[in-house]
């Protein structure tokens, strides 16, 4: 990047919104908290939503879409839910605006037009879903209702970090009903599984699956499981949750079908999601001090060509040669931008390219044309290499792989390094303050010392890991017995 701007060691806040600008990511809007997604950055978005979009129809979902708009009474019904997020919510009261009758240029509300219920604008869907599914099941015939939204909600966050944490957000919401305990929990797993698949598989980044503590689950659920993911400052990002609803949300809308046997009983639910926060967890689990690193299955464009020329006649038999390849590359299943502008000159083109993270850039010049060479410039690494033009594809194809592998084995590593355990309170305190990342520690299992831990340290349990072995030990704050190691982590 350029001189002067801070490095992740000076400044990993800066830092972060430093690679969002200048990547061409995203950007403030006028509205407090809101964010615009440039088309770079909704690029990479898109990629995410095609691929996740793949993978959730794969496992039997449906799309479908809901209202924006919440009735009051039917947010209220799933108390703890309603409760949950009753402090981020937006509420729509009137429907109409008039001309200030003292002011001519401004409008104002007009309280003729106020609405007979409130309205919210959704935090999350289930309180709209499952007045809908009410409607849509009767009978055990009708179940499972496996389906998924591609959507915006609307969290009235007080401190906003793009893509991290916005008063509005993109995402997708699994809305899933069931007739039996065992079928919504096996759905709750199966879907926590594509997004840890998706995450290690695409985004390259390394993730523990577990399930959250009581304190930590969301709003209304019986147990949330999740995805946690840890960035370059050691702090914790969860990338994903899958919740398991119980009957809760089919006993707040009395959601009832007739079984086999004839008798009525309460639908079990499920509901699932990951929002444009990947897109935060992205940029923080790969970048560098240049600027943004790309897996190659995300990224917009796998390959950059720069041709470098003196004149016109050059440019045309460089260019020429490049088009070529390009369609060469293109056949093999590589997306390819080539950068033949003559409004920039080559370096100006590489530092540009570098900071948006695109994986491989290929160079050519005369004198390259001419021995049938080309310069191919990986973007993790910062290698640069010669290589000869034939089979260029599957070079380019085998340099892609390899990138992918790289970053995924580098952020493993990197976690490894930066996992502790922690048997005393004073340890765990130590760790946190002086080597951060995860800590492996005893804990007891109460909200009263999970909430301790928390305003002491401002470290929180992320989740109780699928993988973790059963082991006998001591809270590290009251002592008391514990039969396991919980995560804990200062998180985003």
């Amino acid at each position: 990047m350029a001189k002067g701007l801070p490095t992740r060691e000076e400044d990993y806040s800066q830092w972060y919104n430093e690679i969002v600008g200048r990547a061409d990511l995203a950007e403030h809007s006028a509205v407090r908290g809101c964010m615009v997604i440039k088309p770079y950055g909704y690029a990479i978005w898109e990629k995410m939503q095609a691929q996740l979009d793949k993978m959730f129809k794969e496992t039997g979902h449906e799309n479908a879409y809901f209202p924006l708009f919440v009735p009051k009474s039917l947010f209220e019904a799933e108390e703890k839910n309603a409760e949950g997020f009753a402090k981020e919510c937006a509420v729509v009261t009137h429907y109409r605006l008039k001309t200030d009758p003292d002011n001519p240029g401004k409008l104002i509300v007009d309280e003729n037009a106020k609405l007979e219920e409130e309205l919210v604008v959704r935090p999350t869907s289930e309180a709209i879903i499952w007045n809908t599914y009410k409607g849509w099941i009767q009978s055990y015939r009708d179940l499972p209702i496996l389906v998924n939204q591609w959507a915006n909600v609307v969290r009235w966050e007080m401190r906003t970090r793009l893509f991290l944490r916005t008063a509005e957000f993109l995402w997708q919401e699994g809305h899933t009903a069931h007739a039996t305990k065992e079928e919504a929990l096996t759905e709750t797993k199966l879907m926590v599984e594509v997004y840890a698949k998706f995450a290690q598989e695409w985004m390259a980044m390394p993730v523990i699956q577990g399930v959250k503590s009581e304190s930590e689950r969301f709003a209304g659920a019986e147990d949330t499981y999740c995805i946690e993911a840890m960035m370059q400052d050691g702090k914790a990002l969860q990338a994903g949750t899958s919740h398991f609803l119980g009957q809760n949300f089919a006993e707040a809308f009395d959601v009832k079908f007739a079984t086999k046997e004839g008798t009525q009983e309460y639908v079990w639910a499920t509901s699932w999601g990951v929002s444009t926060r990947l897109m935060g967890a992205l940029i923080m689990t790969h970048s560098d001090d240049n600027g943004l690193v790309l897996p190659p299955k995300l990224a917009p464009y796998q390959v950059v060509m720069i041709p470098i020329y003196k004149g016109e006649e050059q440019k045309e038999a460089v260019v020429a040669r490049m088009k070529e390849i390009k369609l060469e590359l293109e056949a093999a299943g590589i997306s390819v931008k080539l950068d033949d502008r003559d409004s920039h000159k080559p370096g100006w083109k590489f530092a540009e390219y570098e900071v948006k993270g695109v994986p491989i850039r290929i160079a050519m010049g005369m004198r390259d044309l001419e021995a049938g060479n080309l310069e191919l410039a990986r973007r993790d690494t910062l290698e640069k290499k010669i290589y000869e033009q034939n089979d260029i594809a599957n070079k380019v194809n085998h340099l892609l792989e390899n990138i992918q592998t790289n970053l995924y084995q580098r952020a493993i590593d990197f976690r490894e390094e930066k996992t502790h355990k922690a048997d005393s309170y004073e340890e765990f305190k130590t760790i946190l303050e002086k080597k951060g990342g995860f800590i492996y520690a005893h804990w007891d299992g109460t909200a009263e010392t999970e909430e301790l831990i928390k305003k002491e340290t401002k470290a929180t349990i992320r989740c109780l890991p699928f993988t973790a072995k059963k082991e006998e030990g001591k809270c590290m704050v009251t002592g008391k017995p514990s039969s396991q190691r919980v995560i804990f982590a200062k998180a985003y």
